[in-house]
């Protein structure tokens, strides 16, 4: 990839950074962990990964004035995990207002599936990808999988790009104007998911 990528990648009160930081130098772009508004503002790309609670990442992006730095943003912006269920309106994790970005509910999974059957909580492993759509699905395989980590799921919306089942269809992506939102972590979703890093990159 070119050196000509400023990537920012959200420092704020959830895990999983590390991970991601290892994803990009695989791919040769090197990126800063930051929460200061005039490094997010001039980087070329914005990472916003996470494993955590909404309940608690979401109070701390609002003491730092995060909350609203994020939704104003212009460059290419990815939510991975929890950062994607932040970009949406609510979340029912701890009762939490997030980012409203992208107009969508955050629901915990139920206990069953449509047939009675119990669901393991949290989905976690490979699912597959369905109906999939926009930039940066391009060049996907043609059954794309990716790996799940979550308990609560953000709802089919107009501005889904993905779809996986999970006891229910669920927004597996999301994306709205320069806003792009992964439930699944790209970087441990092989190939399919540094596809979809190097699709996001290009941008």
């Amino acid at each position: 990839m070119s050196n000509k990528h400023q990537i920012a990648i959200i420092k704020y009160n959830a895990g999983n950074i590390r991970s991601v930081l290892f994803a990009l130098e695989r791919l040769g772009v090197q990126a800063s962990v930051t929460d200061d508004e005039r490094e997010i503002r001039a980087a070329s790309h914005v990472i916003f990964p996470g494993v955590g609670s909404a309940a608690t990442a979401m109070p701390y992006l609002r003491s730092r004035g995060l909350d609203k730095l994020l939704a104003s943003l212009t460059q290419p912006f990815l939510g991975i995990c929890l950062g994607m269920q932040l970009m949406c309106r609510y979340s029912e994790e701890g009762d939490t207002e997030c980012l409203s970005i992208i107009d969508a509910a955050v629901k915990k999974f139920p206990a069953t599936d449509s047939t009675g059957l119990a669901l393991k909580i949290p989905h976690m492993g490979w699912n597959s990808l369905h109906q999939t759509s926009g930039k940066l699905c391009n060049g996907l395989s043609s059954q794309p999988y990716a790996y799940f980590v979550h308990s609560y799921y953000a709802e089919q919306c107009s501005y889904t790009a993905a779809i996986t089942h999970y006891g229910l269809p669920f927004s597996s992506m999301l994306q709205k104007d320069n806003f792009f939102g992964v439930q699944f972590h790209t970087e441990k979703s092989a190939a399919d998911g540094e596809i979809i890093l190097k699709n996001f990159l290009s941008l």
